[in-house]
């Protein structure tokens, strides 16, 4: 009896001490969890103290009606078939948020790439595509995020000596006798004055003569403002995102008002929040009324004279550039481009183009890295005569383009460069220039806010450089000259400090980073909270088999 009693003492003692032993190893167990979790909660809070509280996407969405502005790429001459294709493999992934497309108006026969300037009625039928081909286009890029703009044109229609009486796609005309019953265009609709523009003093001349013998559309009228109405109307219905209007500067302001006003009647949208950029060529000395400050009541205006500041600016010293747009076309109505089909062309010793190689992709950069209007990369196609159609055109069709090795397509869009910075464009949008840094010596250097940094070598000679910047300190891709961030720049102490090769560039942005802060310290950081959390392991586990031992001892000795 007694014994038995003893027993259930020594029992009772033996669980109170294990329940004692096991609340000891619960506390424990709770102490190192909690240890664990302040370790990764400070270091979060030290990585997310180093990464700029700014590195949120900056909002797209527009705030007037009209569709947010991004980097459109110019797919000139290009068929529907390819563009579509683009989109989903490169236009898309890359960021591009529109592609421009060559008039998908019906028009007259030939290879030359002008044919497709010439309609002969607004069925959307070329030899770009089918009107099935292009509809696919529209929702294949739709579904990759990326919007269609339409090269419309709307001034003129045909040659007046053309001697064809059927378009690519099948529309009857007869240019003799000014009719084109398949657009709905009679004698009345044209004006009636058959010479060719004589000077560009003379705004009415410049209105309503010729344009190099194209039969002139008489854009005053109703009737035709009506047809024109309704072809923008079709293209917005299909889904179309915006346009690029041919030869504005041909047209008088109140009537591009009127015609868009058509255009609004007949798809229900606002007239304000039609979305095009009006091709208005600036002259000095040309006639007032036509410049292209008179037009940006209807539309964004096709800046011409940022193109040509590139080509002096990259031709002479880029210091320059910081005033590149002083005196021109404010930013909210100004569309730029660094060249296009027609000043390739007519305009090389005025323009930068792809024969000009570094140049060339160096001001195309700097468009992209600079804010200032809408920017247009172009991507058409290499030739070695003004009217050579696109490559393998016949009269009637243009084959898929190709971005093989030995093609002729450009294809800007895939450049190295150029898909950096696409990327640098959308990374910093919203946020205006800082710290402009120049040596007078062809190197300018510049922040986007605490988003990005910018910085060009336009001389003969690698440079080895140290600006400042608004970027956090960091490890960085070097966007313009890698697409896989093998060629890396980092910031230390607000301090870019670098080599920039000859005819090159340095892009920078928070949305391709290795790391930010200073690598060494972070490791530091680190290595210091390892070695505080091993030894508490370490600490609680001998703690914890002390007691274990304790605990046999006892349970020996009763």
């Amino acid at each position: 009896m007694i014994h038995s009693a003893q027993l259930q003492i020594s029992e009772r003692k033996k669980s109170n001490y294990a329940r004692k032993l096991i609340n000891n190893y619960e506390r424990n167990l709770m102490l190192v969890s909690c240890a664990a979790i302040a370790a990764v909660a400070t270091v979060l809070m030290c990585v997310f103290t180093i990464v700029p509280a700014s590195s949120a996407f900056a909002s797209t969405k527009s705030t007037n009606g009209l569709p947010p502005k991004g980097v459109i790429v110019t797919a000139f001459q290009q068929n529907w078939r390819s563009i579509a294709k683009e989109c989903k493999e490169t236009y898309g992934p890359e960021g591009v948020k529109y592609v421009q497309v060559s008039p998908p108006e019906d028009h007259i026969k030939g290879k030359a790439w002008w044919t497709s300037y010439q309609p002969v009625s607004y069925n959307l039928n070329s030899k770009l595509g089918t009107e099935a081909e292009f509809k696919n286009m529209i929702t294949t890029c739709k579904a990759a995020k990326v919007g269609i703009i339409v090269d419309a044109v709307i001034n003129h229609t045909t040659g007046a000596g053309n001697k064809d009486t059927v378009g690519v796609g099948g529309s009857k005309y007869d240019a003799a006798n000014q009719s084109y019953p398949d657009a709905g265009y009679t004698k009345d609709d044209f004006h009636q004055i058959d010479k060719d523009i004589y000077t560009y003093r003379d705004a009415q001349v410049v209105w309503n003569y010729r344009l190099v013998g194209l039969l002139d559309l008489d854009t005053s009228k109703p009737h035709v403002q009506q047809i024109l109405g309704n072809y923008f109307a079709k293209l917005l219905k299909m889904g179309v995102a915006g346009f690029r209007v041919d030869a504005v500067k041909h047209i008088a302001p109140n009537e591009m008002k009127a015609i868009k006003k058509a255009a609004s009647e007949a798809s229900g949208i606002k007239p304000e929040n039609i979305w095009w950029m009006q091709e208005t060529i600036g002259d000095s000395n040309g006639a007032k009324e036509n410049q292209p400050d008179k037009y940006v009541g209807t539309g964004e205006v096709d800046e011409f004279e940022y193109s040509y500041r590139l080509r002096n600016y990259f031709s002479g010293s880029i210091d320059n550039l910081k005033h590149i747009t002083d005196g021109l076309i404010p930013n909210k109505s100004a569309a730029i481009f660094v060249t296009n089909w027609d000043t390739e062309r007519d305009n090389a010793t005025s323009v930068l183009t792809y024969k000009d190689g570094k140049l060339y992709e160096l001001a195309n950069a700097f468009m992209l890295a600079y804010p200032y209007g809408t920017p247009n990369v172009y991507s058409g196609y290499k030739f070695s005569e003004r009217d050579e159609g696109a490559p393998g055109a016949t009269e009637t069709s243009v084959p898929d383009a190709s971005c093989g090795k030995d093609s002729k397509w450009q294809c800007t869009q895939r450049w190295t460069s150029i898909r950096g910075m696409i990327g640098f464009y959308n990374a910093v949008k919203d946020t205006k220039v800082t710290k402009w840094q120049d040596d007078e010596s062809n190197n300018i250097a510049f922040s986007r806010g605490n988003k990005g940094f910018f910085a060009i070598n336009n001389g003969d000679k690698q440079n080895d450089v140290k600006y400042d910047t608004d970027l956090s300190d960091g490890e960085y891709c070097n966007v313009y000259a890698s697409k896989t961030c093998d060629k890396t720049v980092t910031i230390s102490g607000g301090k870019v400090e670098t080599t920039i090769p000859a005819h090159s560039a340095v892009a920078l942005h928070i949305k391709a980073v290795k790391h930010f802060g200073n690598s060494g310290v972070v490791n530091k950081i680190l290595l210091i909270f390892a070695a505080i959390f091993i030894a508490l392991v370490v600490t609680l586990a001998l703690r914890f088999k002390k007691g274990k031992d304790d605990f046999k001892n006892k349970s020996t000795n009763n």
